[in-house]
């Protein structure tokens, strides 16, 4: 067991990966202190139902919690909540407050998150113009949707169609506002957006691709419409911005730890600086199957690198890399996806007519699977998983036929 001082471990976040590093310690046997600083008025909660189950109505704080609050006083957490870091003071191991206090530290985990993107455009101060990020953000939004509302989302990614297809659920008009030539185009495949795009329009979304953004216009200082480049007015009542999100690495660049479009760690979770680890959607970290660093925003991603810092702190071997994953609902549909899209040199389609189910299998040139995008497809989703992991070669012909069951297909 490392040493351990009475400062302990501070974690610098309360969301998904700062909660799940704080009970990884515990787990894997650290008994000093340990610190969770947030924020936020609430303890680590799961921000993915907030564009869904939240929106409409199927999911509340209690089930939000990522663990019962009486876990941290039983794991002896001690939770710092509604607190804003002002600074990193490396020299004097500390965290500087907004309210003029300080939180020292033996060693520290930056798990500081992302903030969404914004625009800066005329009208993004009116009335309406929300963003999702927080609950607060959604209980906004959710206030602002209902029966012939109109909402105007501009960026197509994941946040933007999951709340365009809960304004639907809800009543809701929906219109689709992307610049890119498809939906999802920085984190799908084209063959992917296709069918999403195909389902949204199914049930009544307005799509509008190829769509530069102007300016949004208001009356009585309340958004009621998006102005495309093009003249084109856009009528709503709400307006979501939805293009992304950049992390939240400023605090780690002003106190000088490596910084390019994220926090630099390796594959431990550690900054340069022997006392810092950073996990999260704030780092770029090495992604060991596709032998790059990246930065993935993942609930799968904060669990893995929890691990790994929580494992090191505790002088415990390091898990197994993992194939990053991710997933989104959207109406009934179930999309996961397991892999990145790098180095893509064929894509075959499985489709099961039986179930409606849908899955693209893409192949390096070598012939192994690089991802998978499953929609209602889970065992495909699964053995597409294991197929990444192994690294061997499939056949196209066996992975484009439903007839073959996909447990067969696996490489031993």
């Amino acid at each position: 067991m490392p040493e351990q001082q009475a400062a302990g471990i501070v974690i610098a976040g309360a969301g998904h990966a700062g909660g799940s590093a704080a009970a990884f310690l515990r787990q894997y046997g650290w008994q000093g202190p340990i610190t969770l600083v947030g924020e936020e008025a609430l303890p680590p909660y799961q921000r993915p139902p907030l564009s869904k189950a939240w929106l409409k109505g199927e999911a509340d704080g209690a089930g939000l919690a990522l663990r019962p609050v009486a876990f941290y006083a039983k794991q002896d957490i001690a939770l710092r909540l509604s607190t804003r870091i002002l600074a990193l003071d490396r020299a004097g191991q500390r965290l500087l407050l907004a309210d003029g206090g300080a939180v020292p530290y033996d060693r520290l985990i930056l798990a500081l998150g992302a903030s969404p993107r914004r625009l800066s455009l005329p009208g993004c101060a009116l009335d309406g113009v929300l963003e999702l990020r927080t609950t607060l953000d959604a209980d906004r939004i959710k206030a602002a949707l209902g029966p012939g509302v109109r909402l105007a989302v501009i960026g197509g990614g994941y946040i933007g169609l999951e709340v365009a297809a809960s304004a639907r659920a809800l009543g809701a008009e929906a219109v689709v506002i992307e610049r890119e030539a498809r939906v999802l185009a920085r984190v799908a495949s084209a063959e992917l957006s296709a069918y999403v795009t195909e389902q949204h329009r199914a049930q009544g979304v307005t799509i509008l691709c190829g769509a530069d953004v102007e300016g949004l216009e208001g009356q009585a200082g309340r958004v009621a419409g998006i102005r495309l480049r093009d003249g084109a007015l856009i009528s709503c009542d709400v307006a979501l911005i939805g293009v992304g999100a950049v992390p939240n690495d400023g605090l780690a660049r002003e106190a000088g730890l490596a910084v390019a479009g994220g926090i630099l760690v390796d594959e431990r979770a550690r900054t340069e600086d022997a006392l810092i680890h950073a996990i999260g959607d704030c780092t770029v970290r090495p992604v060991p199957l596709y032998g790059r660093k990246l930065r993935l925003e993942s609930v799968p991603n904060a669990i893995e690198q929890a691990k790994q810092a929580a494992a090191d702190l505790c002088g415990r071997a390091q898990p197994a890399p993992e194939v990053p994953w991710f997933w989104s609902d959207q109406y009934v549909l179930r999309i996961q996806i397991a892999g990145l899209l790098h180095e893509v040199a064929r894509t075959v389609a499985r489709r099961d007519p039986a179930t409606g189910g849908v899955a693209f299998f893409h192949l390096a040139a070598d012939g192994c699977v690089q991802a998978v995008e499953a929609v209602s497809a889970s065992a495909e989703f699964m053995a597409g998983r294991q197929m990444i992991a192994k690294r061997l070669p499939v056949a196209a012909e066996a992975l484009a036929d439903p007839a073959r069951a996909m447990r067969e297909l696996i490489p031993s």
